[in-house]
């Protein structure tokens, strides 16, 4: 039985997890979600690792929630609350793990991203799509509008695209994708990976650490006010001047030579 997410190393230091449910159009099916989990806490703590990049196979990138599989817990004696609320909890835990992951992840985009799939590319740090690929956050026309997808998806783009895309229902165009924030580039449909892979290689040769310490400083002080955003960050910087890749980096820098990381 194929394995729902794959984990491949084209390089030591970079590691891609493939969605691998194409029947299902990648949906994140209890099933998928652990396997996710799993796969990123599992690349989240390989030493070897420095860049992570989410891909999928399949006619679309991810269709979001598996709406069979919830649909037919409405059976339960509760009508489906609490297969509803394990499936959201499982969820958002997944789309926070990418975050406080603390290796980068690159969504490598061929195809349609809708509602939670949609949400699991705003979730990574950087994002390539094809040219044919779009995104959208259908709920609204079900009846069921996109809360979960609207976190990660109003912190990602603008408060009028995010609206927009969550009021209309509509898909958008790679390209609208790229303008609105969601992703950073568009290219053609077979230079998606190796885009992907330019953006993970250039991430690799840096100091593992202090992309480490970066991301987590990124995301922790875009919550906080401006002056407790620059307190925050004053304190990282003061301590990341302190530590031995910083000290290498500076002399290199100033020497004119190749610096020697850590890891």
């Amino acid at each position: 039985m194929k394995e729902l997410v794959s984990i491949a190393h084209p390089e030591p230091a970079i590691a891609v997890m493939t969605l691998n449910a194409p029947k299902s159009r990648n949906s994140l099916s209890r099933a998928m979600l652990s396997a996710l989990t799993s796969a990123l806490e599992a690349l989240n703590n390989d030493s070897a690792t420095k860049v992570i990049i989410l891909s999928a196979q399949g006619p679309a990138f991810c269709a979001g929630h598996d709406l069979k599989e919830l649909t037919a817990h409405r059976q339960d004696d509760d009508g489906g609350r609490a297969f509803f609320a394990a499936t959201l909890n499982e969820c958002a835990h997944l789309m926070q793990s990418i975050v406080t992951c603390k290796k980068p992840v690159i969504a490598s985009v061929h195809a349609t991203a809708t509602a939670a799939g949609c949400q699991l590319v705003a979730s990574c740090d950087l994002a390539v799509a094809a040219n044919e690929a779009k995104f959208c956050t259908p709920g609204v026309n079900i009846g069921l509008f996109c809360s979960t997808p609207m976190v990660a998806l109003s912190r990602n783009v603008s408060r009028k695209h995010a609206m927009e895309m969550l009021l209309l229902g509509e898909m958008i165009s790679a390209q609208d994708a790229a303008r609105f924030g969601l992703v950073n580039k568009v290219v053609p449909q077979a230079e998606v990976m190796e885009q992907a892979m330019q953006f993970a290689q250039a991430i690799a040769i840096k100091s593992a650490h202090t992309v480490s310490v970066g991301k987590e400083a990124f995301y922790k002080q875009l919550e906080m006010t401006l002056p407790e955003a620059y307190t925050y960050a004053s304190t990282v910087m003061v301590e990341n001047m302190l530590d031995e890749d910083a000290k290498e980096g500076i002399s290199a820098f100033l020497e004119k030579r190749p610096a020697t990381w850590r890891a």
